[in-house]
């Protein structure tokens, strides 16, 4: 059952290994069911896909039925029964040309137990019972009640298909340093790109040229617009908002985060939740047994119990089989709940977390255990200068100028981190002269002379090699001592920063009942820093890839945990946990590829995010599936005593069918 065609209730999709072959964004809605073709039975009763013509032909059926209803008396007086016949034929068959042409199609690929030959076959009977009116309303409110259920289940599909509405499909690649449009597809990595103010950049790739804002939106959930200049990455499919930018390619479009999104999107639908499959079973069962049940009504008190019963005719007891057969249509069930599902998967998409199926939401539910990654899960996974420490009577900007005349020539990332952290507060790289020099000592720092006046930057160990007391102690990162000369200046403390949003994440996950933990290579210590700053729960430390893999066994794995990461190593993981969820911003493509769950702009409140997400999917197909079987059973016993007619039966269901749907459309919006 694809949960993009226009219409799901089709029994013959209801099995769990249905509609092996999709293409849940083709526009027809249609789709194959092994080696027999489909695209008789996309739903759409002949205007489905046309909403105005759909609106146009229900407008005058209701003007036709209604007009009947109002005359039926004076017809009837005029020109007997044959003419009222006549006359609510005309929107009976308006309204049932297309049903009867799809029950049609259903039974010449055997199945003969569906919605449409229940339409079809309660409402010939109707009409031989004489209740012409009862049949024409059963026609007319069903397909109201199904237009009104595509329309609802396009609403929850336009987030996804946002999503492709986002994908960029020329760019403006620079040949000589001239514009030349072409398909996205043809560009390659290493070209320049020009993306205008308004345009969506093209593909993944680095700022060489302009400055601008950029709104990632589409891509990350995050509706900041961020600020690029040369040297900023971007990613294709966000927008550029002012100025005009230069991008250089990191690759192809296929290696784009855009690409990755719209096949994960794409390949969602494919993966049903248990809960999905159960109601599929459940619904492949139910209609032959009300069928039978109906059967049973029908015959067995005209006679039987002709002689208990004092209205036991056949005309009675046929008629209240119809209303068994109208009521019992499982449209609510098999529409909303897949339709609750991908209403979770959208409304995550929404928020910047791609849901690779229904079956990761239901999984999301048996968690009782969220397990994370410390470095570039928790933390940033990049160093930064967290603390700058002057001796006495030493300012903060000498000791980091000290280390900016030792650290400038390095290409280490705490070097480079050091850089970063002076230019942001302006201050100027210092160029070498003739007789300066430069030289890193392995395992301890740099030494510079710039001017005559040498500079360290490095441990402890450095500084003692020339006669410098530093003191060392124990610091979550790295700690670069600095000297000049002889005199001790101070420190700096780099390291790899808790995210600002952590903390909060694991707060509202211990809220939702859940425990944390923390799983890591890195040594005792700044694990022990980084599950205290966060506020988990425990951690373990200093393990190998492989003893990552048995710490997570124990911890719940495939039974009760979910976990975090974003390195390669995490893959293993990923795939034995319960739920993996990777952060796809900087997480590598193993992890991406196999991970349940994708979190674009690495937060970690979106993992409390998505749990809530689930949770809301879960509550709202079980109120839909005890509100569809409650109300169908009540309205059932209540046709088989006498006390519903087809007027009420068709209304119920009808009903019945809105309200599971408006209920399921309700997580888009929370």
């Amino acid at each position: 059952m694809s949960i993009f065609s226009p219409k799901t209730c089709c029994p013959a999709c209801s099995g769990e290994a249905a509609c092996p072959s999709r293409e849940p964004f083709a526009e027809s809605g249609a789709h194959a069911h092994g080696d027999h073709s489909h695209d008789s039975h996309d739903h759409s009763h002949d205007g489905a896909e046309d909403p105005k013509r759909e609106i146009r032909l229900l407008a005058l059926c209701s003007v036709l039925f209604f007009g009947a209803l109002i005359l039926e008396d004076r017809i009837a007086g005029l020109a007997g029964r044959a003419g009222v016949y006549a006359v609510f034929a005309v929107p009976y068959f308006l309204c049932g040309v297309s049903i009867f042409r799809s029950a049609w199609e259903q039974a010449r690929k055997g199945s003969w137990l569906n919605e449409f030959t229940l339409m079809c076959g309660a409402t010939v009977t109707a009409v031989a019972l004489g209740q012409l009116p009862e049949a024409v309303g059963v026609m007319l409110f069903y397909r109201i009640g199904e237009f009104f259920q595509e329309r609802a289940s396009a609403g929850s599909r336009r987030s996804i298909r946002g999503l492709l509405a986002s994908k960029p499909t020329t760019a403006h690649v620079l040949e000589n340093g001239v514009p030349v449009q072409k398909r996205v597809e043809e560009v390659e990595k290493g070209q320049l790109v020009q993306v205008r103010a308004g345009e969506k950049i093209p593909l993944d790739g680095l700022v060489t040229a302009g400055e601008s804002q950029v709104d990632q939106s589409p891509l990350t959930g995050e509706s900041v617009p961020l600020s690029v200049a040369p040297g900023s990455a971007v990613l294709g499919g966000s927008v550029n908002l002012s100025g005009v930018l230069t991008v250089e390619a990191s690759g192809s479009f296929a290696d784009t985060h855009m690409a990755r999104i719209l096949e994960m999107v794409e390949h969602a639908a494919t993966r049903k939740s248990p809960t999905e499959r159960f109601i599929t079973r459940f619904a492949r069962y139910y209609t032959p047994a009300v069928v039978a049940a109906a059967f049973l009504v029908a015959v067995i008190p005209p006679l039987f119990l002709s002689g208990v019963l004092a209205d036991a005719t056949f005309h009675t007891w046929v008629y209240r089989a119809l209303v068994m057969l109208v009521i019992s249509c499982p449209c609510a069930l098999i529409i909303s709940i897949p339709l609750g599902y991908f209403g979770g998967i959208g409304a995550a998409s929404r928020r910047g977390i791609l849901v690779k199926g229904g079956n990761v939401l239901d999984g999301l539910m048996h968690v009782n255990t969220v397990v994370f990654d410390k470095t570039g899960t928790l933390t940033k996974g990049v160093f930064e200068v967290v603390r700058i420490t002057p001796a006495p009577g030493v300012s903060e900007e000498a000791v980091l100028r000290a280390a900016l005349s030792a650290e400038s020539s390095s290409n280490h990332p705490i070097a480079r981190s050091i850089l970063a952290h002076a230019r942001k507060r302006g201050l100027p790289e210092p160029a070498p002269g003739p007789g300066d020099s430069v030289r890193e000592v392995p395992g301890k720092g740099m030494e510079a002379v710039i001017n005559g006046r040498r500079f360290l930057a490095g441990n402890a160990a450095l500084l003692a090699a020339h006669g410098v007391a530093a003191e060392d102690h124990y610091h979550p990162g790295a700690l670069v001592h600095v000297a000049e000369g002889s005199a001790y200046l101070g420190s700096i403390l780099v390291a790899d920063v808790i995210r600002p949003e952590a903390k909060a994440a694991v707060a509202s996950l211990k809220r939702q009942g859940m425990s944390t933990w923390m799983l890591t290579g890195d040594r005792e210590a700044s694990a022990a820093w980084a599950a205290e700053e966060a506020g988990l729960g425990g951690f373990t430390a200093e393990l190998l890839p492989e003893g990552k893999v048995e710490a997570m066994r124990k911890l719940g794995g495939t039974e009760s945990a979910a976990f975090v990461g974003d390195g390669i190593n995490d893959a293993p993981i990923l795939a034995l946990s319960r739920v993996g969820i990777a952060m796809g911003g900087m997480g590598s493509e193993a992890a991406i590829e196999a991970a349940d769950a994708v979190i674009l702009n690495d937060s970690p409140a979106k993992v409390a995010e998505l749990f809530r997400i689930a949770k809301n999917v879960r509550a709202v197909v079980w109120q839909n599936i005890a509100l569809a079987l409650g109300i169908k059973t009540a309205f059932m016993a209540l046709g088989i005593v006498g006390l519903s007619g087809l007027w009420e039966a068709v209304f119920a269901d009808v009903g019945v069918a809105l309200l599971a749907v408006l209920n399921a459309t309700r997580v888009m919006n929370k």
